[in-house]
């Protein structure tokens, strides 16, 4: 299980895993033979970032404080980290003061302005909805609730994608790539533990999630990061059947951590005549 009183984990922890990830031909360090562990070793970062040896042991073992820019920065540049790891990677280095739980739960300024609503509710032919970093569907349109999930008649804890994908029998039928999905969503939450490790709500679903799904145990003991930005989603429905459609993500005015995600068809792809065909459907039966 989870340990979810640190669900963070250490900047330790993650430079072991990372540096485990790189092999020395990566930064043009000649083969030695047989190693006792995958990826780098300790000396070697260290060398590769510029630190002495003791003072990146330090790092690993917790006992450095607040390493700086010019460390972190080429420490993601030794490590290969991308947007994402390297954002992770700050935020484990500079871990936010202790503060109430009250405040901590005001910080995610969950209540949606009414105008940002009616944007989603407008697209007609398209899924939309809008997620917090928590992977909870805050608002969502009539095609989202059809292709997805049926938003308006769950409860709003249900109305969570994470509990979704790892605790709905009938996800892996809906979402036809599972395991790339339950990945990208493991790794959004590690990003959100990266910035509120004492976010209560987070802790309760971290604890949730880890009692419930050996998958989700697996993937966040790999210590992945994820940011949502953009790529292809391919889902199942039992009216048009499969269908590939591509997602971009933008960023919400007004709050830290809320994303709008619309679903597209290419122009003139049989996705679109399914999108098309569905939001008839629909409208036709709501009327």
């Amino acid at each position: 299980m989870v340990d979810v009183s640190t669900i963070a984990g250490s900047l330790g922890d993650y430079l072991r895993r990372r540096r485990a990830l790189v092999s020395p031909a990566e930064v043009g360090l000649p083969s030695t033979g047989r190693r006792r562990v995958p990826g780098l070793r300790r000396e070697e970062v260290a060398e590769l970032v510029g630190l002495s040896t003791d003072y990146y042991v330090r790092l690993e073992q917790g006992r450095a404080d607040r390493p700086s820019d010019e460390v972190l920065d080429a420490l993601s540049r030794t490590l290969r980290l991308g947007s994402a790891e390297r954002a992770h990677l700050y935020d484990l280095a500079r871990p936010p003061r202790r503060i109430a739980a009250k405040a901590a739960v005001a910080g995610r300024e969950e209540v949606l302005r009414p105008a940002l609503r009616q944007v989603v509710e407008a697209m007609p032919n398209t899924p939309a909805v809008i997620m917090n970093d928590l992977n909870d569907v805050l608002a969502w349109n009539r095609l989202a609730a059809v292709l997805i999930a049926d938003f308006p008649h769950l409860a709003p804890r249900e109305r969570n994608m994470a509990r979704r994908i790892f605790l709905d029998p009938a996800a892996r039928e809906v979402h036809l790539d599972w395991d790339e999905a339950a990945r990208t969503t493991v790794g959004i939450l590690r990003m959100a533990a990266g910035r509120r490790p004492r976010d209560p709500e987070l802790i309760r679903l971290i604890g949730e999630l880890s009692l419930g799904s050996a998958a989700f145990r697996k993937l966040w003991a790999s210590h992945h990061v994820h940011e949502k930005t953009h790529g292809p989603k391919r889902f199942r429905h039992p009216t048009i059947g499969d269908v590939t459609l591509r997602y971009e993500t933008f960023q919400a005015p007004g709050a830290a951590h809320h994303l709008l995600v619309v679903y597209t068809a290419d122009p003139g792809s049989p996705a679109e005549e399914a999108l098309n065909f569905l939001s008839s459907f629909t409208a036709a039966v709501a009327d």
